[in-house]
């Protein structure tokens, strides 16, 4: 339970005892449970939208919603492609210099354009589902599922960074990885097989940049492959849904 709650306490605003994170063995096998956090935090705002649904205008309703999602994730993911569009840009291609820029607490112009436009494709895809709590739910789950396979096929550049010791035993966290895709057989086979096939697209690209710019990942590069996840998985239903109806 300590390593859950580590994982609770790590991505999400959910208040859990202090104590834990001094446990570096439950710190190490945290990553097991991201998906099970992603399950929790889509269900929480699934059940969120669903209370609101019918009291509140579609407009409203759908920024209350992205802003309960910003809120339980603590803005952290949105920190982390901020500061990578930042250091992807101003690095110019040098691994030094974007490491450097990463590290930097200012936003720049492009960290700012990158939240933009995400929470803008976030709001306008959310609107624009007929059904949302499912999809949302769906969401969620991809970002933080999408973490485990990362940290466990890149090395981490940062040795004092939020992402070090984070090292679970390979053969459980491929188990936990593959497990975590069995309730993709719950949607249409030919949806999911295009959520399977988005993420392990989403995954490869991500990995073949990190290992190209920085030789491995970082805390940052792992927020922005959340956030790049939920964004493609919702645009991806959203396209679908029309040939679902």
């Amino acid at each position: 339970m300590k390593a859950f709650a580590v994982a609770l306490g790590f991505l999400s605003r959910i208040p859990v005892p202090v104590s834990v994170f001094a446990d570096e063995k439950a710190r190490r096998r945290s990553p097991l449970y991201y998906p099970l956090v992603g399950a929790l935090l889509g269900v929480l705002l699934m059940l969120l939208h669903l209370l609101l649904t019918g009291w509140l205008p579609t407009l409203l309703l759908t920024a209350l919603t992205l802003l309960a999602w910003v809120w339980l994730s603590g803005g952290l993911h949105l920190d982390g492609l901020a500061d990578t569009a930042d250091a992807w840009v101003g690095g110019l291609g040098d691994r030094k210099r974007t490491l450097a820029i990463m590290k930097d607490p200012a936003s720049g112009p492009m960290g700012v354009i990158a939240l933009i436009l995400v929470l803008l494709l976030k709001f306008a895809a959310l609107a624009s589902l007929p059904d949302v709590p499912l999809v949302l739910l769906l969401a969620v789950f991809s970002g933080r599922l999408i973490l485990l396979p990362a940290l466990l096929a890149t090395p981490y550049v940062r040795a004092d960074g939020l992402g070090s010791g984070l090292a679970p035993k390979p053969w459980a966290g491929w188990l936990v990885t593959v497990l975590g895709l069995a309730p993709l057989v719950l949607l249409p086979p030919w949806l999911a097989l295009a959520v399977l096939g988005c993420l392990l697209l989403l995954l490869w690209r991500w990995r073949s940049a990190c290992i190209h710019r920085l030789g491995g990942c970082t805390g940052d590069t792992l927020g922005a492959l959340v956030e790049i996840t939920e964004t493609s998985v919702l645009l991806l239903c959203v396209a679908a849904w029309p040939y679902l109806a």
